[in-house]
């Protein structure tokens, strides 16, 4: 196990970035922040991870904190849910006026997370943590002429849901 330094600063330097990637897969604060507190777990117990540099250290969490995010899609879509359930999970988590995205905000947000996946994660990962596609590619273990197509697919996409 790490010692607790080690992940406190893990976390001072990567929460929003992980925290993000949580909040692209899921509509709801609680599935983000069970996301959020999974990763940093598996971070956690994750000791015999050598990494070679910070880097590669924000690259690994980006990639636990998306298959953790897929691993709990892919149980909520097993599990029974009731209407209310439902009618929650595409309310926003505040209720607070002053800390509600405005109309245009909420209408990417949904935009992107409308996208399949891929390109969404690609797309996330080149728009706003800054990836190049080779870098993304190795983060995905994915050929980098099929990253680009991703991400080409994905801005298309977003053009054509917000024009």
């Amino acid at each position: 196990m790490r010692d607790d330094e080690d992940i406190e600063r893990a976390m001072e330097r990567y929460g929003s970035t992980v925290w993000r990637v949580c909040l692209g897969f899921f509509r709801s604060r609680q599935d983000s922040e069970d996301a959020f507190q999974e990763t940093f777990v598996k971070y956690a117990l994750s000791s015999e991870v050598v990494f070679a540099d910070d880097d590669h250290r924000k690259a690994w969490l980006i990639r636990v904190a998306s298959n953790v995010c897929r691993d709990m899609l892919r149980a909520s879509c097993r599990k029974d849910s009731s209407l209310e359930d439902e009618e929650d999970a595409w309310q926003l988590a505040s209720s607070d006026s002053d800390s509600q995205p405005d109309s245009r905000h909420l209408e990417v947000l949904e935009a992107f997370r409308s996208l399949d996946d891929p390109p969404r994660f690609p797309l996330y990962l080149a728009l706003y943590e800054g990836y190049s596609a080779p870098e993304i590619a190795k983060m995905l273990d994915a050929p980098v002429n099929t990253v680009y197509s991703w991400i080409s697919r994905g801005r298309k996409a977003l053009k054509e849901a917000l024009s």
